[in-house]
């Protein structure tokens, strides 16, 4: 898009994901957000980056990715996508489907708001 809507980056990580692999992974984004659970992990690089971070809830978000173990969980298909378009609001469109990190411990969706 052209860069003039909000790029909302939504998170799903393992609990022991360090620091510097999210701060990789997140990129060029205007807003991080994640569930609850994730909060006191992601802090930390929300304020080394500046960026607000929306703590959000994600269960019965209808997500284009349908993990049966995200499901089972947190009753959403992708924590990822979930959050990006919680925190996104009903104007925001994800941007592609999750992308996972070569480490496989991080996932990510963008939502942009025009």
């Amino acid at each position: 898009m052209g860069g003039d809507g909000m790029r909302v980056v939504g998170i799903g990580c393992r609990a022991d994901t360090p620091l510097e692999a999210l701060a990789h992974a997140v990129g060029n984004a205007d807003v991080l957000a994640t569930i609850p659970e994730r909060a006191a992990l992601l802090r930390p690089l929300a304020d080394r980056l500046g960026l607000p971070l929306r703590i959000v809830s994600v269960a019965g978000v209808d997500t284009p990715t349908r993990s049966p173990r995200i499901q089972a969980l947190h009753a959403t298909g992708s924590v990822a996508e979930a959050a990006a378009l919680a925190a996104a609001g009903p104007a925001g469109r994800l941007t592609g489907p999750r992308i996972i990190s070569a480490c496989g411990r991080i996932t990510i969706a963008i939502a942009e708001v025009p």
